[in-house]
């Protein structure tokens, strides 16, 4: 059985940190891209960043570039989203995904979300 649980939302000030976490069972992490994605209310699902199934290369949409990381761990077959800086703009459900391709147009699985809630 497929499992994709993401952790770590909250609440927290313009200018904070936070630190998502997405745990993966039921298939074989490392032949898959990971990514996050998020959707604001009233606003359809976006591609925040993603990460190659090697771990080796990263990507991000440009207004998170230079302040959010995305990370992995195949041997934990986890991967952690760190986010600074952060700004109202950033406030969102966070989904974690997996997709056999890097291009993570299409993932196969998604996890149920975590709400971000960044205040001014």
């Amino acid at each position: 059985q497929v499992q994709v649980v993401e952790s770590g939302g909250g609440l927290v000030q313009a200018g904070g940190s936070l630190r998502l976490s997405c745990a993966a069972s039921g298939f074989t992490f490392n032949m898959y891209a990971m990514g996050w994605f998020r959707q604001a209310p009233g606003k359809e699902r976006e591609f925040v960043a993603g990460i190659h199934r090697s771990g080796s290369f990263t990507r991000y949409t440009d207004s998170v570039r230079a302040r959010f990381i995305i990370s992995r761990d195949n041997a934990k077959s986890t991967v952690t989203l760190q986010m600074n800086s952060l700004k109202p703009e950033d406030t969102a459900v966070y989904y974690c995904a997996a997709d056999r391709d890097y291009s993570l147009a299409r993932p196969d699985y998604w996890g149920q979300g975590t709400q971000v809630t960044v205040s001014s």
